[in-house]
Formats: C-alpha cells, sequence, structure tokens
C-alpha cells in the first residue's frame, strides 16, 4: 500500500483519482482548501502542508485555478515536497501550454518548469480538455437564440474518468518525466461540439462562426492546444453528453 497525496482531491480530477486509488487500496490524503484533515490552502503554504506531507510518498498534483495562483502553489508544494522526502511527484498540465499564449496556460507551463528543476523525481502528464469543460462553455455560448462561436476553432475534448485512470497508474509506476500526452478520441470543430450538446439539451439555435484576432487565437486555430497523434481516449463526446443529459 502506497501513501499518496492528492492535491485539489475534491475537485472533477482529483475525487476520481482519489476514488480510482482507494479502490485499489492505497492510503489517499486529500488535500484541498476545505478538506479535513488536510484542509490547506497552497497558495499560502504553512505547517498544516508539512503535516499532509509527512510520511507521504507520492504527490498528485490535481490543484489548479485558471483565476489564478498556481505558480505561488507551486512555490509552497515544491520545497514542502522536498522536505518531507516525497519520492514522486505527478502533474497534470494541459495539450499546447507551451504554444498557446493564454495566461492560464503560460502558468501551467511554469509550474511544469519548477517542477523540472525542483530536484524530486517527477512525472507530469498533458491532456486535453475534459468534456465537462467543454460541455460548460457550449452552454454559454448558446444560452442566445443566436449562438456566436469562434470561426475556424476545432477541440479534442477527452473523459476525465479516462485521464484520472491514467494519472493513477503513473503515481503508482517509477518516475518517467514528460510522458505521452493524452489526447480525446476526436478532433471536432466546434460547430460540431454545439450542434451535439444542443441535440442533447434538445434545443434549437442558430449558429453563427465569427473570425476573431490576438496571438491566442490565432494560436488555438492553428492547433496548438490539440493532440492529434495522441487521440487514445476511448469515450467520445456524444457519449458524455448522454450519461449527463440522458
Amino acid at each position: 500500500m502506497t501513501t499518496i497525496l492528492v492535491t485539489g482531491g475534491t475537485g472533477t480530477l482529483g475525487r476520481l483519482v482519489t476514488e480510482k486509488l482507494r479502490a485499489d487500496g492505497h492510503d489517499v490524503r486529500v488535500l484541498s482548501r476545505r478538506s479535513e484533515p488536510y484542509a490547506v490552502d497552497l497558495r499560502k503554504g504553512g505547517p498544516a502542508l508539512d503535516a499532509a506531507l509527512a510520511g507521504a510518498e507520492t504527490v498528485l498534483h490535481c490543484a489548479s485555478s485558471p483565476n489564478g495562483g498556481d505558480e505561488k502553489a507551486a512555490g509552497h508544494l515544491i520545497p514542502a515536497a522536498r522536505r518531507a522526502g516525497v519520492g514522486h511527484l505527478v502533474y497534470i498540465s494541459i495539450v499546447g501550454v507551451d504554444r498557446v499564449p493564454l495566461p492560464y496556460y503560460r502558468a501551467k507551463l511554469a509550474v511544469e518548469r519548477r517542477i523540472e528543476e525542483s530536484g524530486l523525481n517527477w512525472t507530469v502528464l498533458r491532456a486535453t480538455q475534459f468534456h465537462d469543460l467543454m460541455a460548460t462553455v457550449l452552454g454559454a455560448l448558446t444560452a442566445p437564440p443566436l449562438a456566436l462561436l469562434p470561426a475556424a476553432l476545432s477541440d479534442q475534448p477527452v473523459e476525465v474518468s479516462e485521464v484520472a485512470a491514467r494519472l493513477a497508474e503513473l503515481a503508482l509506476t517509477i518516475p518517467s518525466g514528460r510522458v505521452p500526452d493524452m489526447g480525446g478520441p476526436e478532433i471536432r470543430s466546434v460547430p460540431s461540439l454545439a450542434r451535439a450538446y444542443l441535440d442533447a439539451t434538445d434545443r434549437k439555435r442558430r449558429l453563427l462562426e465569427v473570425p476573431l484576432f490576438g496571438r491566442t487565437y490565432g494560436a488555438f486555430r492553428a492547433g496548438g492546444h490539440l493532440a492529434p497523434e495522441q487521440a487514445v481516449g476511448k469515450g467520445t463526446f456524444e457519449e458524455y453528453l448522454a450519461r449527463r443529459f440522458g
């Protein structure tokens, strides 16, 4: 039995990783801001973080926020993991963090670099966006009667439970550095995904593609967030929608 600390263990991904590891008989500690007995705000660190890490052999770092703070959190977690003698730090990142100049992606890339230079044994997995996020974005875009979609964009959503299973596997193997990316099974145009979402939610909307501008949009249009050669996911967006909406 391995003792594993999962940061962000109550989130969409962290919860599933925790369930998988516990089902396999491992001792899993869930660290989040409000989850006792390991309630820690990684952006602040402190003695509670050291206590959570004491005796942990592996840290699976799933905590993340698009609103900022990831670099500060890593700045507390990494030295605390060194002090605790953690043998393996596993980090989940995003496909395209080195190609798309989105501030959140840049922060994730900066955390990757901190981990690489930490002196710890580490593994980093990059995945494409989850089905859940795609559904949330499409829900917002298709709220008006005329849905404005970014033109000439595609995406490659992946099933979060499959990413969780891969992370659990990586946490139990030897540190592997940067492992192959994990992408969803299909690269789909945004209008195609929007139509699938509308069908699943039994709604009708007019769809209009609108060109945007800037380096970030250009990087997305160029497919910087896609992993066409690592389309290893199995679950499709339609299968996810069927489970969620019936």
